[in-house]
């Protein structure tokens, strides 16, 4: 493919590595494309190597004149904000209507934790159900929550030699865990950590791996993802920075709407006020990051203020 447009170029290198969304534009402003990346500039600028494993996006790489991104504090709340995305409007390049995982949750009973595909549920939701069912068998290992009222003497010794302790305690410890508790989840990684390296130490190279794939989908689980199972649930979120105005729309609990608006700080002032306080540091830092980008690249071939409308209304963005 080549090198992009130095426009292009520009405002992929002032992308951030960090965990995101980002979404490619043609010259009319229409999307072309919505994508998530474990490393924003890396995997927006990967567009314009060979393709080889994706030679179907190279007509619309060749149409992209804008990109544009949202900055997440996780890969899986990345994932989560693409699904959103997708699920109320895709582009044509995207073969998916709300990407490819599956949305599951978790129960946590006497015997431990069990995947659940729908309410009610103790945990969630999560992102991939492959990747929840290796983050069960992790913290299973971690802490073995079937052995923690043994009834019979097999039992006994099993829950002995699987160290496991009180049932409530157990519980509790998991139960903190998965709702973000961060002393809760680096105690299970450390316990997931030392029997990774106990097996490889003994030569269990295989045993080791699959280990270290549990851990790294109990990571994953309890990454911080703050876009699907939020209260309330319709609000709008805005912030501003330098004549550009990001807003983002949740309903039903999910951040499902980005848009990015030119207007002057009066304009925007009154989205700004009825932003809910715990969201004005997201909205904002991505407020400055667009303005960051459009600077970068030298804006959009559509540079005239546009109207700003009131929450709730999907309005003119770009």
């Amino acid at each position: 493919m080549g090198r992009p447009p130095a426009d292009v170029a520009a405002t992929i290198g002032a992308l951030p590595d960090a965990p995101g969304v980002y979404r490619f534009r043609d010259a009319r402003g229409d999307v072309l494309y919505i994508g998530r990346a474990a490393r924003l500039r890396r995997r927006t600028r990967s567009y314009w190597g060979d393709l080889r494993d994706r030679p179907r996006l190279r007509p619309m790489v060749a149409r992209v004149v804008e990109v544009e991104a949202v900055v997440c504090r996780s890969e899986h709340e990345a994932a989560w904000l693409e699904r959103n995305l997708l699920a109320r409007r895709k582009p044509r390049a995207n073969r998916v209507v709300g990407g490819a995982e599956s949305e599951v949750y978790l129960r946590l009973g006497e015997h431990g934790l069990q995947l659940a595909h729908e309410r009610p549920a103790d945990f969630g939701p999560f992102l991939g159900g492959e990747q929840t069912r290796l983050a069960i068998a992790g913290i299973h290992r971690a802490v073995p929550l079937r052995y923690a009222r043994p009834r019979t003497g097999s039992e006994r010794e099993m829950a002995q030699a699987r160290g496991a302790f009180d049932a409530e305690a157990m519980h509790t410890l998991v139960r903190a865990a998965l709702t973000g508790d961060l002393d809760a989840v680096t105690t299970i990684a450390a316990a997931l950590e030392r029997a990774r390296d106990e097996q490889a130490a003994a030569l269990r190279f295989e045993r080791a791996a699959a280990l270290q794939t549990q851990l790294s989908a109990f990571r994953w689980v309890t990454a911080e993802q703050r876009v699907a199972g939020v209260t309330p649930t319709e609000f709008d979120a805005a912030g501003w920075s330098d004549g550009v105005l990001v807003r983002f729309a949740f309903r039903d609990g999910r951040l499902c709407e980005w848009h990015r608006t030119r207007c002057t700080a009066a304009a925007a002032q009154a989205l700004l006020d009825a932003t809910p306080r715990r969201w004005r540091p997201f909205a904002e830092a991505n407020a400055t990051l667009a303005a960051h980008l459009l600077r970068a690249g030298n804006g959009p071939s559509r540079t005239g203020p546009e109207p700003v409308t009131a929450p709730g209304s999907s309005g003119t963005s770009t």
